[in-house]
């Protein structure tokens, strides 16, 4: 020991430099617990999968204020005193609903029961895992389904309304697609859909062409550009009492020649891409059991497989070209309709999630570990591996094929990725060597304000701060050289307040009268004003008197008649 230092006496001078951590002790801090030693000698991790299991990094959606800590635990939010009361009804409402990332796997888009969709980008994010952009894409309706274009430039947002939503990149949106007419029986004559919406999916092979399911029976094939109608119109019709039932996922294959489409009936139905969609190519009754909602489905690389998660707890996989039977059925319970399922992108292996117990007691209670993700094989369906990741559940499974990485949306409102530091390429492996920025006293600053109010400030004693936040947008749009662009309101009329009132049949009305000035002649709409032009010249009369008059040929009509007879 130093002799300076015996006495408490600093042994140097200027700034200690602290070493920084490397990037294989930054893998050490996200890699998971590892699994029990019975379950990992019963089902180790194949070595040809290059399974990226070995580390995780949880990315946690926070609350309504996104509160997250540094560690990657969910922080809780306050809940009023009423939502506490009311808390066995709201536990889910955080529940990441949907989860889809772009083709180059560099950003995500999730949606959740609580009514937000938030952007996230590997590229821009540190340790902390905050989002660069949240927002309410329907209002106060979850969303339900997300799906990147196949070349990324926009995604589409499902919600519970009957219409769906295309955003940008950076959650923009771009359009807005029709809604049908609820007063129309035959669902061929809308021009969209009557019911929810619960899910969507993109043309892998046709540019700007998607698919989209809703409750009112029907899939529907959409042009992107086109946003007033849809191009076709798929009627599923059930053999239960009123032929209709509720469609809850449709899908393409990878060829974009097979659409598919589950029912809560328990059926399944697949049409030919270049069918005229009257019947079905392929159908099974009873896939799964009535009255369930089949959450998910996937088409395998090799064209022939597809497999299918019921919410009857159980996974099953098909050979379309036995289209009757399954071929191999295995449990998988949950406690959450709309669980998805997947292939890996080598198909040799079916991914999907469960819940925690097989009732929600049991899930409150944590006696099944939490919520796992079970691979299973491709052949027979039997389990290959179990991960244990708790978070009440897992609603939704992505294995992006580019970046090598697994992406789980848990019932808790939490997404965790897990990757592999040696077989992932990007993705979560480029936020884990940031670590977390420290924050400094301008973070502090910037998120306090404090007005200051002078004594011969007019208004002095009245704090804007303190406004309601609409208030404040309000006032600052009106205010010559405000920071908002958005155009004076009208004082009066129906326009008052920047708002036309709006009623539930007013959408339907807007279309049932189409704008007929294209198809207009336009000389002859201009010569039905020639006589109001003669008798009354306004603009013509001042060189009336020197302009020529028109002589046109007489044409003698009899001499036509003759040569004709």
């Amino acid at each position: 020991m130093d002799d300076l230092s015996a006495f408490g006496l600093p042994s140097g001078f200027g700034k200690v430099q602290r070493s920084k951590p490397t990037l294989a002790s930054r893998f050490e801090q996200t890699k998971r617990a590892s699994d029990t030693p019975s379950t990992a000698a019963a089902s180790p991790a194949p070595k040809k999968e290059k399974s990226p299991t070995p580390a995780k990094v949880s990315v946690p959606r926070g609350g309504k204020d996104g509160s997250v800590d540094t560690s990657g635990r969910k922080v809780a939010r306050k809940r009023p005193r009423e939502e506490e009361e009311d808390e066995d009804e709201d536990e889910d409402d955080d529940a990441v609903s949907a989860l889809a990332l772009d083709p180059s796997g560099a950003r995500i888009v999730s949606g959740s029961h609580d009514y937000d969709a938030k952007l996230w980008d590997f590229g821009g994010m540190d340790l902390s895992l905050r989002p660069f952009r949240s927002f309410e894409p329907a209002g106060n309706y979850p969303v339900r389904d997300l799906a990147y274009s196949p070349y990324g430039e926009v995604f589409l947002c499902i919600s519970g309304t009957s219409q769906a939503k295309l955003f940008d990149r950076d959650g923009e949106e771009k359009a807005e697609f029709i809604k049908g007419d609820m007063y129309i029986r035959d669902m061929r004559n809308t021009a969209g859909h009557v019911g929810e919406l619960t899910g969507c999916a993109w043309n892998p092979w046709v540019d700007n062409s998607f698919i989209t399911s809703s409750a009112d029976s029907t899939i529907r094939i959409w042009d992107a550009e086109n946003r007033r109608k849809q191009k076709t119109v798929i009627v599923v019709k059930s053999k239960e009492r009123g032929a209709r039932t509720k469609v809850t996922w449709c899908g393409y294959n990878r060829e974009g020649s097979m659409i598919a489409g589950a029912c809560t009936d328990g059926t399944l139905h697949l049409w030919a891409s270049k069918s005229n969609f009257v019947r079905p190519n392929l159908s099974v009754e009873d896939a799964h059991e009535k009255g369930t909602e089949t959450g998910g489905c996937a088409f395998a690389v090799d064209g022939w497989g597809f497999v299918s998660r019921g919410g009857d707890g159980t996974v099953k996989l098909w050979d379309t070209r036995k289209f009757k039977r399954p071929v191999a059925t295995a449990a998988a319970p949950t406690l959450y309709p709309g669980t998805n399922v997947t292939f890996s992108p080598d198909g040799k292996f079916v991914v999907t999630g469960t819940s925690a117990g097989a009732t929600r007691e049991e899930a409150e209670a944590g006696t099944a570990g939490g919520g796992k993700l079970l691979l299973l094989k491709r052949e027979n369906l039997e389990l290959e591996r179990e991960v244990t990741l708790g978070g009440r559940g897992i609603l939704r499974v992505v294995w992006h094929p580019k970046i090598n990485q697994i992406v789980c949306g848990h019932a808790d409102g939490t997404i965790r990725v897990l990757y592999s530091p040696t077989h992932s390429i990007n993705g979560a492996k480029l936020c884990v060597p940031k670590g977390t920025k420290a924050r400094t006293i301008e973070d502090y600053a910037s998120s306090m304000y404090v007005p200051i109010l002078l004594p011969d400030e007019p208004g002095m004693g009245r704090d804007d701060g303190d406004r309601p936040n609409k208030r404040r947008r309000d006032k600052e749009r009106m205010e010559t050289g405000g920071r908002t662009r958005r155009p004076m309101a009208p004082v009066h009329g129906p326009g008052k307040g920047g708002r036309v009132g709006a009623s539930a049949t007013q959408h339907i009305v807007q279309h049932l009268f189409r704008d007929n000035t294209r198809d207009e002649d336009p000389r002859e709409a201009l010569l039905k004003y020639a006589d109001v032009a003669e008798k009354d010249p306004i603009w013509t009369s001042a060189w009336k008197q020197n302009q020529p008059k028109p002589v046109f040929q007489q044409v003698d009509t009899t001499e036509e008649k003759e040569e004709e007879e």
